[in-house]
């Protein structure tokens, strides 16, 4: 799974947030909540997003980390979206792309209880890279653009901490994936699985 990513501020970062604030979708969201442009990312936080606009066009707006139900779901399974109600619409035409700096992962050891529990916590990032494109669906609720992060079975670096990691796509994707007439499935097979994790 996902529950925690960071945003540095970068450069990159930097042009990244200066596209959304052309938004008008954040003054909208400002009323109800701050956007985090910086720092740990978690659920229910308002954050950069990309996906297209109405004009067929790439671009940058504020979403709400977590789509609502009777409970809050902030992932979605790759192998099943295509098929579960609350994702299939959402992973034929509103696919988004989360920019990230990297993304958190804890591993977990079984106490004397029998319960497993939380042992140490992991930064995760793509080898050879200083962006992490994360690959989410997103819909609108009450009119506002709500996201999940998709994830799927993990790589080797990351299966010795985790049985699941996050879709990743390379940077020269990320257009692809956010148009509707793309087939997302014959994405998959470019997923970043090789990962470098340090402990924080």
């Amino acid at each position: 799974m996902c529950g925690r990513y960071r945003i540095e501020d970068t450069e990159r970062f930097r042009s990244i947030i200066e596209e959304m604030m052309k938004s008008p979708l954040v003054d909208v969201w400002k009323k109800i909540s701050e956007i985090k442009t910086l720092g740990e990312i978690c659920p229910t936080d308002i954050v950069p997003v990309i996906a297209m606009n109405r004009r067929g066009e790439k671009a940058v707006f504020p979403m709400k980390w977590g789509f609502t139900g009777r409970q809050l779901l902030i992932n979605a399974r790759v192998e099943t979206a295509s098929e579960k109600e609350s994702f299939r619409n959402e992973w034929l035409t509103h696919r988004c792309i989360i920019p990230a700096s990297y993304y958190f992962e804890w591993s977990h050891m079984i106490g004397k209880d029998g319960k497993k529990k939380a042992v140490d916590k992991y930064s995760i990032q793509p080898k050879g890279s200083d962006m992490t494109w994360l690959c989410g669906l997103y819909r609108f609720e009450n009119d506002l653009p709500v996201y999940v992060i998709l994830t799927r079975e993990p790589g080797q670096e990351v299966s010795a901490i985790h049985d699941r990691m996050p879709l990743i796509l390379p940077e020269d994707l990320v257009s692809r994936w956010i148009r509707p007439d793309e087939n997302p499935d014959e994405l998959l097979e470019y997923a970043l699985t090789e990962m470098v994790l340090e402990k924080v």
